[in-house]
């Protein structure tokens, strides 16, 4: 599963052709979710906090690039990189 952003020690992965609705899988320090698109809930999953809050912003700051990568992955074509919170 492709690694699409990385910051704080956060990784944000898609998968490809993954199951409704559109989601993000976050891993942060052993914690795991699935966080929507759209909102930047969590789906499934727990996360601290201060990482799920990061992630909630990151989601809304980069709204077009996720729902971009999402239907690219439905499409099986490759993913593209995004800028982290910390904008690597």
């Amino acid at each position: 599963m492709p690694v699409i952003s990385c910051f704080f020690g956060i990784y944000v992965r898609m998968y490809f052709d993954d199951h409704l609705p559109p989601h993000v899988h976050v891993e942060y320090q052993g914690a795991e979710a699935l966080v929507a698109i759209e909102t930047g809930e969590l789906l499934e999953g727990r996360l601290p906090r201060k990482a799920a809050k990061l992630i909630k912003d990151w989601c809304a700051d980069h709204q077009p690039e996720l729902s971009d990568n999402w239907q690219r992955a439905v499409a099986l074509q490759p993913l593209r990189r995004i800028p982290g919170a910390d904008n690597d």
